[in-house]
């Protein structure tokens, strides 16, 4: 068993979740509070290293009024979340998955702040044993958050049960931008995770696309 995955995010028209300098002010102002009204109502919300690194985000909902936050989870396979990481402070519980390589004062290190640190794997995140972990911690839903590494991981393991984008009408480019998905991605097009569109609808300047994922 495993929570009900939402992978959400806001894209250019290109297919962009960050610039090239890692900029990622895409979305406006009504999908914020649209992606926060999610955050209020999943049991956690995951994110991966990578965007712990760049954007050093919270992880809470404070873009609409609410007394809950859901659990934080990250996968970092070698535990490399900095010691003033604001996914670390006491505004809500987290949980860090990480493999065998993580150095075990580290780790203990987090968990004497009031937090968790779980080994899934040998050198890299399950994410399988980690979504059977969460469930079995009582927790349901899940708002998946991620980078395009992360989102493919999750993708490629018949993880996430539902996609939705805020679309900005903006165009970036940039080879090293980061994408939606990214990862190793599927050689072929039938190989890919097919979807089926639910609901669309415009915010603000953004455009709303939610899809199931069929299996």
């Amino acid at each position: 068993m495993k929570p009900y995955v939402i992978m959400n995010a806001g894209i250019t028209l290109d297919g962009k979740i960050a610039t090239v300098i890692r900029d990622v002010k895409i979305s406006g102002e009504e999908d914020l509070k649209r992606v926060h009204g999610i955050r209020e109502k999943v049991d956690a919300i995951m994110i991966g290293i990578g965007t712990v690194l760049d954007d050093n985000p919270r992880l809470t909902v404070h873009k609409i009024k609410s007394e809950r936050n859901p659990v934080r989870v990250v996968a970092d396979s070698r535990l490399r979340v900095p010691d003033d990481a604001r996914i670390l402070n006491k505004d809500a519980e987290t949980i860090i998955f990480t493999s065998e390589l993580a150095p075990e004062d580290k780790a203990e290190k987090i968990r004497s702040l009031g937090h968790d640190v779980i080994v899934t794997g040998e050198k890299k995140v399950n994410l399988k044993k980690a979504m059977e972990i969460l469930y079995e911690k009582g927790l349901k839903t899940l708002l998946l958050e991620g980078g395009g590494n992360l989102n493919f991981s999750m993708l490629k393991d018949n993880l996430v049960d539902e996609v939705s984008v805020a679309i900005a009408p903006v165009l970036v480019g940039g080879t090293s931008a980061i994408s939606l998905v990214e990862g190793e991605g599927f050689e072929k097009v039938e190989k890919g995770v097919k979807l089926k569109l639910r609901r669309f609808y415009p915010l603000g300047k953004d455009f709303i696309l939610e899809y199931e994922v069929t299996k």
